[in-house]
């Protein structure tokens, strides 16, 4: 009885040749009940015994075409029952047509009636497996922790759902019920358990009934849904877990299962991801030659990814560090092997002979230009090195990409470009400037505008989730502050789709959703942790950092954007300077940083970046307007 419930390899072939087994008795048995009848006339044995192996062939074969051997039957649906039968049918009528081909018919009875007790127990004997497993396998509560679980949701996922958790030994949890808003099902048993109304009562029930965990199992889930539920079930104090399809299974794999996964991080933000992976405008990147700077970081790297998945004809990692390049270069050959031509260069921005080498050794028909110095407050302490990285790395690969003929170029900016308060992103507006003034250029030139992303380098989630695991506190610099927050995944395709529309100088807006509130998010992390915010672990606020300001302009606010064929992606409609004009700032931002020799403070660089950047403003400025702002006043 163990080999066929623990040993899944040995599991298929006994069961064909158990059902074979039923075959051939079933046509011995029936062989001798014709002798029992008078009425019924005996068959030559040599004819009978040829239409037996035509029928068992014929059924056997057939039941192969239908895949009725790759199901796993202790979980399978009533369709692989459906299947089951009409394999048998099918073959009944196979054998029936060869057999009076080879003129050795001698009557339809033996086929109808073969075929059907055939099918009869081959449905029956699965049954019986399935009620020998379930009872075979019923958890042994000596054997682990055992834990009372609710599942949210009575519909058919749910009951999948139920059905796993009780029919697996080896699962720790214990479903007590479901429940729903669906009024039409509360009331009723579902899989012998009962099924209560979704209410302020329901989470009493869920204390009384000694539930531990909360699984939400609905379909199509959709995000302000998710909002709800995580926030009205965050009252019990239970442990919430969702039972769906991951969409990164979903797209490798059609046939992938549910599972029981953590609320991600994702999820806290409750929008609906942008999917791009399979547009067609992707396809501009088969057979190109592909550069990123910048390779190794957290944009860079998952461009390298989602680039590789088009089919490039070759693509360059560009990086000043090394560790990160290797990391992303050892991933890509692990999942490509020699399909993915792959080229890994270490070097700088800022050194233009070095770049000049790149380009002239691989010519790349696309660059996407991610280096870049990203952290605000470091940046405000290091002014010099923001503008010669940022401002002029940019200018240096924009330069050698129209040098050497590529076909486009995509500057990756920042929404702290806008009304920068800040040296970084004051320095982005500035390198936002040097690709909007090459319109006239054979290379098509753009920039994709977006804000923070989830789980990057320097974010605040990865140091968010430091921080609760060494106990807190959990920091935040202000509890009014608020951010947009985006995938990575979603904004390295957003941004590829971007560069494939790009024809001369467009400053590209992606759609951001709504703000977050970060205080909001430290308490929700707190939460996924098993931990209750304040209580077991403080949250501080400690000052808003330099250069800071408490909201992210909208980038989606302007009267001056023109859509796309994408709904999250955006055209600024803006005036773009001269090259005269760039050249003019870009010597006045040369000559400070030549003056200031590399010498610690930011002043000088900050009264250099007021003259040629005309929006950029103190922090102050701006946060005093905060309560009055419109994106400040969306998240109230």
């Amino acid at each position: 009885m163990n080999i066929l419930f623990k040993n899944g390899k040995a599991r298929r072939p006994l069961l064909i040749l158990f059902d074979i087994l039923c075959l051939l008795l079933m046509n011995v048995a029936y062989y001798y009940s014709t002798k029992l009848f008078e009425n019924t006339p005996g068959y030559p044995d040599d004819i009978y015994l040829y239409n037996t192996i035509i029928l068992i062939s014929a059924m056997m074969i057939s039941r192969f075409i239908f895949r009725v051997y790759s199901n796993i039957w202790r979980y399978t649906s009533t369709k692989a029952y459906f299947y089951l039968v009409l394999a048998d049918f099918c073959g009944g009528i196979a054998a029936l047509i060869i057999s009076r081909s080879l003129f050795i018919f001698f009557g339809i009875w033996h086929f109808v009636n073969i075929a059907s007790l055939s099918a009869l127990l081959a449905v029956t004997s699965r049954f019986v497996y399935r009620l020998l497993y379930k009872r075979h396998n019923v958890a042994d509560p000596e054997e682990g922790p055992n834990i009372n679980v609710a599942i949210v949701g009575a519909g058919q996922l749910g009951v999948l759902l139920a059905s796993d958790l009780t029919n697996n030994r080896r699962s720790i949890y214990t479903p007590v019920f479901f429940i729903d808003k669906n009024e039409a099902k509360v009331g009723s048993r579902l899989y012998s358990l009962p099924v209560y109304y979704e209410c302020a009562g329901v989470l009493e029930q869920i204390k009384r009934a000694g539930v531990s965990e909360i699984f939400i199992a609905i379909a199509n889930l959709s995000s302000e849904e998710a909002e709800r539920l995580y926030n009205f079930y965050s009252l019990t104090g239970c442990k919430i877990k969702i039972y769906d399809i991951p969409v990164r299974d979903a797209a490798k794999n059609g046939n992938a299962k549910p599972m029981i996964r953590e609320f991600e991080i994702e999820d806290l933000l409750f929008r609906e991801p942008a999917n791009v992976a399979n547009n067609e405008d992707l396809k501009y990147y088969n057979e190109k030659t592909v550069l990123v700077t910048g390779g190794g970081g957290s944009i860079g790297s998952e461009l390298c990814r989602q680039i590789a998945k088009c089919n490039p004809k070759k693509l360059i990692i560009f990086d000043i560090y090394e560790n990160n390049a290797y990391d992303i270069q050892q991933e890509l050959v692990r999942t490509y092997g020699e399909k993915l031509d792959l080229a890994v260069e270490i070097g700088s921005v800022r050194d233009r002979q070095r770049l000049e080498s790149v380009f002239v050794n691989y010519k790349p028909d696309v660059v996407f230009h991610a280096a870049a110095h990203k952290h605000v407050p470091l940046m405000e302490q290091s002014g010099c090195e923001a503008i010669k990285n940022n401002v002029f790395g940019t200018y240096n690969t924009a330069d050698m990409a129209e040098k050497h003929g590529a076909e486009r170029f995509i500057l990756i900016s920042t929404d702290k470009a806008v009304n920068p308060t800040n040296i970084m992103g004051a320095s982005k507006r500035m390198c936002e400037m040097v690709v909007q003034c090459r319109a006239d250029s054979k290379t098509s030139f753009a920039a994709v505008r977006f804000g923070n992303v989830l789980g990057s380098n320097g974010s605040v989630i990865p140091l968010f989730k430091r921080q609760i695991a060494a106990g807190g506190p959990v920091t935040i610099t202000d509890k009014r502050i608020i951010r947009y927050f985006m995938t990575i995944p979603e904004a390295s395709q957003l941004v590829m789709e971007a560069g494939a529309m790009a024809k001369r100088g467009e400053l590209f807006v992606l759609d951001m959703g709504k703000p977050v509130k970060i205080y909001d998010l430290a308490k929700n992390m707190i939460r996924l942790s098993g931990f209750e915010p304040e209580t077991d672990i403080k949250i501080e606020e400690i000052g808003l950092r330099p250069g800071e300001k408490l909201y992210e302009e909208l980038l989606m606010q302007s009267d001056s954007l023109d859509r796309t064929d994408n709904r999250m992606i955006f055209i600024e409609r803006e005036e773009a300077l001269s090259r005269e004009e760039v050249e003019q700032k870009l010597s006045i931002l040369a000559s400070v940083v030549e003056r200031a020799g590399g010498a610690v403070g930011s002043a000088a660089i900050k009264e250099a970046l007021y003259k040629v950047i005309p929006t950029f403003h103190e922090p102050g400025e701006v946060n005093k307007k905060a309560a009055s702002s419109r994106e400040m006043q969306a998240v109230e």
